[in-house]
């Protein structure tokens, strides 16, 4: 059996065309559906949902007056739907703004899809560096703060496997915000001394041969050590 990713039922979502509210005509939001059990408990079932956020539904107006009168509470409601449904309910609300942090608005929606096409982009220029061991144009990549963190993290890794020496010196001492990449960098370095038999001089940090017993920069005594 396969599962779908909260981020793929996302991007499945996004693809379909949003439903009109049966009460008012209105386009309805997408909804990021709140960690809160709901009803009998069980949960939502899904983790999005359309709600009509009109304030001028029918619903939403008549609802104040409906709960009121056989509740006795200050709420009303609004409609929603479940995506790829044509299934219409209704939620209470308990204030106008009610639900309106977790509105998935057209912006972000935006925002996600030019950040997903940076990683895209990201990714097939890292792929060509691979094949050409451009381990440069990975190195650029990896110091530029402006790129995703998931390229920025593939080209860590990359520079362990194609990285020459040259490289180790850009990224030993920089520190970098993100700590799975710090960690990638780490081990990027080691697998860098590994492959040319090289390590750090405990004494001034210079680049020498593994198997040296006098460092060559500074001239100290680094057998064993």
């Amino acid at each position: 059996m396969t599962f779908e990713t909260k981020k793929e039922v996302l991007e499945k979502i996004l693809s379909e065309k949003k439903p009109v509210c049966p009460n008012c005509g209105m386009e309805m939001k997408l909804w990021e559906v709140p960690p809160v059990p709901f009803g009998d408990g069980l949960g939502w079932g899904v983790p999005y949902l359309f709600l009509c956020f009109n304030d001028e539904c029918p619903m939403y107006k008549e609802g104040w007056d409906n709960i009121q009168e056989n509740f006795g509470h200050n709420a009303s409601y609004r409609c929603i739907c479940y995506p790829g449904t044509e299934q219409f309910e209704c939620i209470p609300v308990f204030s106008k703004v009610g639900g309106t942090g977790q509105i998935i608005d057209d912006e972000a929606v935006l925002q996600q899809e030019m950040l997903k096409e940076s990683i895209k982009k990201g990714f097939s220029i890292l792929a060509d560096c691979y094949v050409s061991k451009d381990y440069v144009a990975v190195l650029k990549m990896l110091l530029d703060s402006t790129e995703p963190a998931r390229v920025r993290l593939k080209a860590a890794e990359m520079i362990g496997d194609i990285g020459e020496l040259e490289a180790i010196d850009p990224i030993r001492n920089l520190k970098f915000p993100n700590e799975p990449i710090q960690k990638k960098v780490d081990e990027a370095i080691s697998k860098i001394h590994e492959r040319f038999f090289t390590r750090e001089c405990p004494f001034c940090a210079e680049i020498i041969k593994k198997m040296a017993k006098i460092c060559k920069h500074c001239q100290r005594d680094v057998a064993g050590k």
